[in-house]
């Protein structure tokens, strides 16, 4: 378990004083670059002008993950983004080394997050995560960490947070996704570790890399907003779609043979056990097999790569709880005509989906 951080003031950014009311782009000096230039990462910090929890909302860890700077930017700009009481610490591109390359990972390969909450005497990553930890974990009481899927392939919006802790759970469930996936996380990631060291935090997973989705900017911006007015730093009411799951067991579904998909379903999608998912054919559309939901669920997340060999995930499943059925969750979207609906929609566009056959009972 992380140690707890010795808690530094918000008031006091490496000499610069930020007052009670006042707004400041401050840069982070966090590594340097091959010719010996050092690397600061930009920052926006607001205060109300009434004390109250201090929250980091950071995007970009891994840095071609941009849907959430859009949305951060987008609050930074949004005149109406005004706080009643506490901080926010906004920060766009937390891995900038690896942003400027367009790449998940960090010029030596390694992924920052895997590597908190680092240390001042390690490796390049480690290095990054402990500045990270000591300059921004430390002055904060909560945190709000967006992300995308991995390269091709796409995520429907979703929370992912350890519910086993009461604050943490109220932001996942304030947040106001759909879906909040339970978990808390690999080792070494960074709402992981910021958890650990006293800092209860969340991740929002949604859409593509290398990409700013407008309906998922949208979403993302009114999860940070609802969580704000959750801790009673915005004004407002918390904004929750008609139902919210959670989903305690994810699979991924992967391809029996290689070949050329047909996809089925999309991002979003709610699926009943035994609901064809892709079928797999040769590139003349001859089909080889049919992949099928293993159980009740929503897709999580599939690829957007259509060529598949044998063993490559193909669509990410969480399986619906006890007692909630897929009829009634569509029922419920369905009757909300709201930013979720638009959402399947936008990420609908993003894959070629077919004509199903037929349902097939599963074994069991």
């Amino acid at each position: 378990m992380t140690d707890m951080l010795e808690r530094k003031s918000i008031n006091d950014w490496q000499g610069q004083s930020i007052g009670p009311g006042e707004s400041r782009d401050v840069k982070l000096a966090i590594s340097e670059s091959y010719s010996g230039m050092t690397v600061r990462i930009p920052l926006h910090i607001r205060r109300a002008k009434s004390d109250g929890p201090v929250v980091f909302v950071t995007a970009a860890l891994h840095g071609d993950e941009i849907n959430g700077t859009g949305t951060i930017r987008q609050l930074i700009k949004d005149k109406e983004f005004q706080l009643i009481k506490g901080s926010v610490i906004l920060i766009p591109v937390l891995n900038l080394l690896a942003f400027d390359r367009h790449s998940r990972y960090l010029p030596d390969r390694r992924d920052l997050n895997r590597c908190f909450p680092g240390s001042a005497s390690g490796s390049l990553a480690a290095r990054m995560a402990n500045t990270v930890f000591q300059e921004i974990v430390s002055r904060c009481d909560y945190g709000i960490d967006l992300h995308t899927a991995a390269v091709r392939r796409t995520n429907y919006p979703n929370v992912r947070a350890d519910l086993s802790s009461n604050p943490i759970r109220h932001l996942a469930e304030a947040f106001g996704s759909e879906l909040i996936l339970n978990g808390k996380g690999p080792h070494g990631a960074f709402r992981r570790e910021a958890c650990a060291a006293g800092c209860p935090s969340i991740i929002m997973e949604g859409g593509e890399v290398w990409k700013v989705e407008p309906r998922i900017v949208e979403s993302a911006a009114r999860g940070v907003r609802n969580v704000l007015r959750a801790l009673g730093m915005l004004a407002g009411e918390v904004e929750k779609p008609n139902y919210q799951v959670l989903i305690e067991k994810t699979k991924w579904v992967r391809a029996e043979r290689g070949g050329f998909l047909q996809f089925h379903v999309s991002p979003g999608d709610i699926v009943n056990a035994g609901q064809p998912l892709a079928t797999n054919t040769n590139l003349l559309g001859h089909e080889r097999s049919i992949l099928y939901a293993p159980f009740e669920s929503v897709v999580v997340g599939m690829t957007t790569l259509p060529a598949v060999s044998p063993g490559e995930p193909v669509c990410h499943l969480g399986k619906l709880p006890e007692g909630t059925r897929a009829e009634d969750l569509r029922r419920l979207r369905s009757e909300e005509s709201g930013l979720e609906e638009k959402v399947v929609e936008d990420l609908a566009s993003n894959v070629l989906v077919v004509e199903q056959p037929g349902v097939v009972e599963q074994p069991g």
